[in-house]
């Protein structure tokens, strides 16, 4: 499968985004931080946590827009809430998903002190980063819930492309085998479903209903594709 192309304003977003919350270094010195976090999502080995990935979640923000306090804090903690991320292990997809969020809030730490960013302004960025494992509980701030809501907004996508996301997800986890990718992924499912509410701002509030509807059929496949592999090993096993 193709990599995804990277859009040509993508780079210089950010480098607008950094130098809006108030970074004091060059715009060479930014365009070159930016290109390393770019990298990073460029990385072949991801397949739904990639560039695709960052430029939707981009736009998600920018559709709640109105709904932020710091709306250029918020951008860049999208930049950098999968700076630090892993799909070889297969305790790492059903705990964390793959990603690193407390290692991703340091990176973004890190890389914004050298730009010279307001330690305010890199508090919220880090903040928002490390808020969203996993998406355990109510974001504290609606900028944390603006992002919490961007990020799960693939959820509600329509049925063709939440296929092909489930497919990418799939393909992002390679290394797991079936049945145990199965079973993390059904507890996964299980455990968004089983949330009061998965979008918590205002305006992301009008995906809810999409959201679990596509997640209800995903759960009905899994126990079904589960169920299968269960079949077909008693089938295997040799009569005693």
């Amino acid at each position: 499968m193709p990599t995804p192309t990277t859009p040509a304003w993508l780079l210089p977003a950010f480098v607008r985004e950094a130098t809006a919350v108030g970074a004091t270094a060059s715009p060479e010195e930014v365009a070159e931080a930016g290109a390393r976090l770019l990298h990073r999502w460029q990385n072949p080995a991801r397949r739904f946590h990639d560039v695709r990935h960052l430029v939707e979640l981009l736009t998600r923000v920018d559709e709640l827009q109105q709904e932020t306090r710091l709306p250029h804090c918020v951008r860049l903690a999208a930049w950098y809430h999968g700076a630090v991320f892993s799909s070889d292990s297969e305790s790492a997809y059903a705990a964390r998903g793959g990603e690193d969020e407390d290692a991703s809030a340091e990176y973004a730490r890190m890389e914004l002190r050298d730009l010279g960013v307001p330690a305010e302004k890199i508090d919220a960025v880090a903040t928002m980063v490390r808020g969203l494992a996993r998406h355990v509980s109510v974001p504290d701030t609606p900028d944390a819930a603006v992002l919490s809501d961007a990020d799960l907004a693939i959820l509600a996508s329509d049925p063709q492309r939440y296929k092909a996301y489930i497919t990418d997800v799939r393909e992002e986890y390679a290394e797991i085998p079936e049945d145990r990718f199965l079973a993390s992924r059904r507890a996964i499912v299980a455990r968004l479903l089983s949330r009061d509410r998965l979008y918590t701002s205002p305006l992301g509030a009008t995906w809810e209903a999409q959201a679990r509807q596509n997640l209800t059929a995903e759960l009905a496949r899994l126990d079904k594709a589960i169920a299968a592999m269960s079949t077909a090993a008693d089938a295997s096993t040799p009569l005693p």
